[in-house]
Parts: C-alpha cells; sequence; structure tokens
C-alpha cells in the first residue's frame, strides 16, 4: 500500500492532531475525513499487555490522570479522559476503525520497557486484521524492527533518528547497514543531498514533524518521499492543489 500512495505521503502525525486529541480516534477519523494518506500513531503495552495507542510513556501529559503506561491495566487506562471525552484506544480498536481504509505507521515505542513482548503482540493484532501490506513500521530501536521483520517480512520498516550525535550515526552508519525500506529523519536533518543518497540505495525518507508550509514545500522540492504532518489539512492543501 505505501507504494502505491501519492508522493509525498501525508502522514497525519497522531491523526488530525491538530485538531483533534492526539492518538484518539476522533483524531484518526478526522485525519481519514480530511483526506490525509496515512495517519501514524505510538503503541505501547498495557500492565496487562495489551497494545494501546498513547505517545508518552506516561499518562499525565494527555490524559486527565497519571502514572506510567505500562502500570496501568486496560481497564484502568480506559477511565481516563483523553481529551475532549475521548479514550486511550487499543490497537485493535484503531484497526477496527480505519484499518484498510488508510495507510497506517505503527512506531513501536517500549523505549522505556525495551524487553517486553510488544513487538510480538502488536504483530498478533495485524494478523488478526489482516493488515500487514497496509502498514509501515517504525521505532527508533532497531531491535524492533528486526523483530517486525521476522514476524511480518512482507511489512515496510521506516528506522527513526533523533537529532543529535546519536542521530548521525543512525542515519549515516545502522540505516545503511540495516534491512528498513525508509529512514525516518527530524526536519532539521533533512538535507537534499541525504535524500538523494537515501533513493540511491532504492529507499525512501520521511521526515517528521513537519507542520509549516515552508518547509512542506521545500521537502517537496527535494523530492522527499513523506511527511508526517499534525496538521494534514495544511499539507492537502499544498501538495494535492
Amino acid at each position: 500500500m505505501l507504494y502505491t500512495l501519492p508522493s509525498p505521503v501525508i502522514f497525519a502525525h497522531r491523526g488530525a492532531s491538530a485538531h483533534a486529541p492526539e492518538n484518539t480516534l476522533a483524531a484518526f477519523e478526522l485525519a481519514l475525513q480530511q483526506g490525509a494518506d496515512a495517519i501514524e500513531l505510538d503503541v505501547k503495552l498495557s500492565a496487562d499487555g495489551v497494545p494501546v495507542v498513547i505517545h508518552d510513556p506516561t499518562v499525565d501529559r494527555t490524559t486527565d490522570g497519571s502514572g506510567t503506561v505500562s502500570n496501568l491495566s486496560l481497564a484502568a487506562l480506559k477511565e481516563l479522559d483523553a481529551g475532549e471525552g475521548q479514550k486511550i484506544p487499543t490497537l485493535d480498536e484503531v484497526f477496527s476503525t480505519v484499518g484498510g481504509k488508510i495507510l497506517i505507521n505503527v512506531e513501536l515505542t517500549n523505549y522505556k520497557t525495551r524487553d517486553d513482548q510488544l513487538v510480538d503482540k502488536v504483530v498478533e493484532v495485524v494478523k488478526k486484521h489482516n493488515l500487514a501490506e497496509k502498514i509501515i513500521f517504525s521505532s527508533f530501536l532497531p531491535k524492533n524492527l528486526t523483530r517486525a521483520a521476522e514476524l511480518l517480512p512482507q511489512t515496510p520498516r521506516g528506522l527513526l533518528a533523533l537529532p543529535n550525535l546519536l542521530g548521525w550515526f543512525v542515519r549515516n552508519i545502522l540505516f545503511k547497514r540495516g534491512n528498513y525500506q525508509a529512514l525516518h529523519p527530524e526536519l532539521r536533518d533533512a538535507r537534499k543531498k541525504s535524500i538523494a543518497s537515501t533513493h540511491r540505495m532504492g529507499r525512501r525518507v520521511h521526515v517528521w514533524t513537519v507542520n509549516k508550509a515552508e518547509d512542506m514545500r521545500r521537502l517537496a522540492d527535494w523530492g522527499v518521499d513523506g511527511i508526517f504532518t499534525d496538521d494534514p489539512e495544511l499539507a492537502l492543501k499544498i501538495f494535492r492543489k
């Protein structure tokens, strides 16, 4: 599915999060209604091992509760308000709502619980909904993507890179050595030369997080393959005139 979409692919970052609570069903449905090419979401495990969609390791910023996601049961997480009456969705609920209708970038975010069974649990949900060819995995952890490749070799994988010295190592060493279909650099690290170099490898570049019109236009001129944006409506106005 990834390879059949227009270029650059417009990924709604945590859904249409400029206009709806991030990583909620409302944000994902709005992105779909607005015409985004894809949505991006973050997944981690609840205390009882259920893949839930939330970005931070704690619920403090995005809900009316407090505590660490990995220490809270699904039932406890479901009691929280994630904004405007929305609840923290499970990955299963997201797939049931928008799966198959739009490409979904599933970021594997067990950065504080690296030895859990997140990848295996997520793959179970992907297989349940028959979405292996309608998603892309991404992560800052290469081992997550290696495991995903073992379980779902047909599903594309994007390696995320932070904007620091470690990010330079990821972009210039790990990415070139690894089996990835895409590089996901931060906006400040996106360069015309590096995009061209990645293309010569036969791989894609998806840049995060791009919310200004001038940045969108510049990246399009450089031939970027996709952008993650909180405002897919703005990106659509620029790219799909």
